[in-house]
C-alpha cells in the first residue's frame, strides 16, 4: 500500500523555465516561448494542489501539439535540463512498490496524472514517482472515476492520520481460512478510507495479495509446528516477524500480514497450543 517518498528535489517550475529557454535554438522555439508562462504557472499549480486530479484540469489548448512535451521526456537530448533528472528518478532503488507495498525493486516510472491527457507534466518530477510493473498495468491511464473523485493515492503528497492504512482480517477456520479480507484501516477517516477503497480497487489489490497471504499463512503454520517442536513460543517470533517487517514500512504485505495476526488472540492462540493441520 502506499508509502509516502520525499519530494524530488528540484523545483518543476524553474525547470520547465529551463527547458523553454533551450527551445529557443530549436524549430518549436516559438511555439514554446509562446506558452511558456502558462506552463509554469500549470506545473506551479500542480504543487499547490498536491497532484489531485480532481481540481487539476487538462491544458486542451495543447492537445494536438502533445508530441513536442512527450518527446522532451521519451527522447531527452543529451545536455539537456531534464535528462539528468528523469534519470536520477529512474536510477532510485527501493526495496518495495509504493504504491502496492509488494516487496522488490521497482523498475518503471509513473506519471502519476497520465502523460497522454496531461502531457505537460510529462517532465515535471513531482509527477514522476516509482511504480511496479503489475500497478503500472492496473493504473494504465485513469485518474479519476465515474463521478468525478480521484482514484489513486499519492505518494509523493497523501498524509493520513494513522501509519498503517489498509488492513488485513484473516477468517476462519484456522486450519485453512477460506478469506483474506483487506479493508482500510478501521481509524481512519470516512473521506480517507473511501480514497484508499478507490486505490485498492484501482490497483486489482485484493486478487494481488490473495495468493500472498495464503502463501504466507501456510509458512506460519510450518514456523508454529517448528516453534513447539524446539519448546519455543511462537508467539514471540510472531512479534520479531512484525517489527522486523516495520523496519521498511508499515504499509508493506508482510508488515500488514504480521499486524494482523498478532490483533487476532484467537488466532495466536490457535498458533501457540492449538491442533495444526497434519500436512504442515
Amino acid at each position: 500500500m502506499v508509502t509516502r517518498l520525499p519530494l524530488p528535489g528540484v523545483d518543476g517550475a524553474a525547470l520547465v523555465d529551463l527547458v523553454v529557454a533551450e527551445r529557443a535554438g530549436g524549430p518549436n522555439a516559438a511555439y514554446f516561448a509562446g506558452l511558456g508562462a502558462e506552463w509554469r504557472q500549470r506545473v506551479e499549480q500542480y504543487s499547490l494542489e498536491r497532484g489531485n486530479p480532481e481540481t487539476i484540469p487538462d491544458w486542451p489548448a495543447i492537445a494536438a501539439y502533445r508530441k513536442r512535451f512527450l518527446t522532451l521526456y521519451k527522447n531527452p537530448r543529451p545536455g539537456s535540463s531534464q535528462l539528468p533528472v528523469i534519470t536520477e528518478l529512474r536510477n532510485r532503488r527501493l526495496q518495495f512498490c509504493p504504491s502496492c507495498g509488494e516487496e522488490g525493486t521497482p523498475n518503471t516510472l509513473d506519471h502519476y496524472l497520465p502523460k497522454e491527457r496531461f502531457p505537460h507534466f510529462a517532465i515535471v518530477p513531482h509527477n514522476l514517482t516509482p511504480m511496479c510493473d503489475i500497478c503500472q498495468q492496473a493504473k494504465d491511464n485513469d485518474f479519476l472515476d465515474g463521478v468525478g473523485n480521484r482514484i489513486f493515492l499519492h505518494p509523493y503528497f497523501d498524509e493520513f492520520p494513522v501509519e498503517q492504512i489498509i488492513q488485513l482480517v484473516i477468517g476462519r477456520p484456522f486450519e485453512s481460512p477460506t478469506q483474506f479480507q483487506l479493508r482500510p484501516h478501521q481509524d481512519l477517516p470516512d473521506h480517507f478510507a473511501a480514497l484508499v477503497k478507490r486505490h485498492m480497487d484501482g490497483l486489482e489489490l485484493d486478487r494481488r495479495y490473495g495468493s500472498f497471504f495464503r502463501d504466507e499463512y501456510l509458512r506460519l503454520l510450518r514456523l508454529a509446528k517448528e516453534a513447539r517442536d524446539h519448546g519455543l513460543d511462537i508467539r514471540e517470533n510472531v512479534s520479531a516477524f512484525k517489527r522486523l517487517h516495520r523496519l521498511k514500512a508499515a504499509n508493506l504485505w508482510p508488515h500488514i500480514f504480521y499486524v494482523a495476526v498478532e490483533a487476532d488472540e484467537e488466532l495466536m492462540d490457535y498458533i501457540f497450543d492449538g491442533e495444526l493441520p497434519d500436512n504442515v
